[in-house]
């Protein structure tokens, strides 16, 4: 149920949005964040999946991959597939300064979180930090936008500082799955507040989960107990996303 903070909180948006009109960010129409074509078009990631890593596959259980080299995190899931509508939304938070989207996206993740929580029973939500260089770049954490209304909306503590980047890593994008592995190990170092909780961390799209893996690490390493795993979207070129 959500908190009086979190009406707050969009109640602001909304005024904002009376005088400075926005743009669906799924397609541009004017005078709406989010039209009902676009939230019909989001293809949420609900089928069957690896009980681990959430990835889709034929059945029930762990994947081949998982029972090979475990994730650090217990479970990982994305609210939807990487691609249009969700694709355009992402970007527009991240590279063209529409920080409006982070409450919109968080949104309209909402209710699929509150229905992870059922299981998962984490206490509080901790964003994937960037690096000092993307973060003097962008001015913002992307995935802070988004994880701190979500909290918000479930009455849940929010640890922005949670993790800490030890080391500047390069862009994941086009690297194998052990070189993202090998490009985050260690990467981060989490802080006392998680010593004793169950833990969300969030990112804003997952590909392998190396990043995420990593991240759980650290946390396990402060005294987390649990850890659980969450992005806005999941990159799947390599899988037939019919059977999805």
């Amino acid at each position: 149920m959500s908190t009086w903070k979190y009406k707050a909180y969009r109640s602001i948006w909304s005024a904002l949005d009376l005088l400075f009109p926005p743009q669906c960010g799924g397609c541009g129409k004017q005078g709406v964040r989010w039209c009902d074509d676009c939230r019909r078009n989001v293809q949420v990631l609900d089928g069957i999946v690896c009980d681990i890593c959430g990835l889709p596959q034929d059945k029930p259980g762990v994947c081949g991959v998982c029972l090979a080299n475990r994730p650090h995190f217990r479970s990982l899931r994305a609210w939807a597939v990487f691609e249009e509508p969700v694709q355009s939304a992402l970007h527009k938070l991240k590279y063209r300064r529409d920080i409006s989207m982070g409450d919109a996206i968080a949104a309209e993740m909402l209710p699929y979180v509150e229905n992870l929580r059922m299981d998962w029973k984490f206490d509080l939500i901790v964003p994937v930090p960037l690096g000092k260089q993307r973060m003097r770049e962008r001015g913002y954490n992307q995935v802070a936008m988004i994880a701190k209304p979500l909290a918000m909306g479930l009455g849940l503590q929010y640890l922005p500082n949670g993790l800490t980047r030890r080391k500047e890593t390069r862009s994941q994008v086009g690297l194998s799955r052990e070189e993202r592995r090998q490009n985050v190990h260690e990467a981060f170092q989490a802080w006392n507040g998680a010593n004793g909780k169950n833990v969300l961390i969030m990112d804003d799209v997952s590909t392998t989960g190396s990043t995420l893996s990593a991240g759980a690490e650290a946390l396990y390493a402060a005294g987390a107990r649990e850890v659980y795993a969450l992005t806005v979207a999941r990159a799947l070129s390599h899988h037939d996303l019919r059977r999805v």
